[in-house]
């Protein structure tokens, strides 16, 4: 997969992309074929037990990308930039997008609007891609004040519209449109020549985009209305893990099978 692959997909075929942070989900996502993985930044709500993704740093984000680079080799990944490794400074913000190519992204993602436009020219005219990323911006939850579905407005509705449209004359290959009502949605995917792609954004959107753990059902606790659960491996592991301690209370692990012997 690539940049070129992912435009032509618009209009023909939907775009998955899928959030995953480790080795191992990141094998799994390439062997199921998916066309873009995300390293998010929301790996702070779903692995390392933040309340939202504001306390993620460039450190985190780094170890976490290489270890799907090291699950995915030949998968196109795409790196979240986390809070405050852009906006600070230009110089600061391409440093960090490069450190993030150099360590096995294709990609990087950024949250908000026109207001970015010089930095996201600068990086594409350097040769860092840029994905967009519109709607609820979860780096942004002290502005909007919680998670809340945006479009819903006249104003909410002009500002989506106008923004996306000036960051695809920035330069970003992809648009990601997170929580924005369905018909704000379908409007900013027809007037887009590049792909949109939706989370919690309805149908229309050129792609959709959804949290490994959330699609597997490792987290029992959180279940957006804009996903869907297709396993229940919480439950499943549980057992395992469950077994196995019982198996070793009551001395049935390890068995015969499981030792070594001098003679061996």
């Amino acid at each position: 997969m690539n940049i070129n692959k992912l435009i032509k997909m618009k209009g023909k075929e939907k775009i998955v992309m899928i959030t995953a942070y480790d080795t191992p989900s990141a094998k799994i996502a390439e062997k199921a074929g998916v066309d873009i993985i995300l390293v998010g930044d929301s790996l702070g709500n779903n692995v390392l037990g933040y309340s939202n993704t504001i306390p993620v740093t460039m450190e985190e984000m780094l170890i976490h990308l290489r270890a799907v680079r090291r699950g995915a080799p030949n998968s196109f990944i795409v790196a979240d930039m986390p809070f405050l490794s852009y906006g600070h400074s230009e110089e600061e913000a391409i440093k960090n997008a490069g450190l993030f190519l150099k360590n096995g992204a294709n990609a990087v993602k950024l949250e908000g609007g026109k207001i970015f436009g010089p930095l996201i020219k600068k990086m594409i005219s350097i040769g860092i891609p840029v994905m967009g990323h519109l709607g609820l911006t979860p780096q942004s939850i002290n502005v909007f004040g919680g998670y809340k579905v945006q479009g819903k407005s006249r104003i909410s509705k002009e500002y989506l519209i106008e923004n996306a449209i000036e960051l695809e004359k920035n330069g970003i290959f992809s648009l990601v449109l997170e929580m924005v009502t369905e018909e704000v949605a379908k409007e900013i995917s027809e007037k887009l020549a590049i792909p949109t792609i939706g989370i919690g954004a309805g149908r229309y959107c050129d792609g959709q985009v959804l949290v490994f753990h959330d699609i597997v059902g490792l987290n029992p606790d959180f279940q957006p209305k804009f996903s869907k659960q297709y396993a229940n491996t919480f439950k499943v592991m549980l057992e395992a893990i469950e077994n196995y301690k019982n198996d070793v209370k009551n001395e049935k692990f390890p068995t015969e099978d499981n030792i070594f012997r001098g003679d061996q």
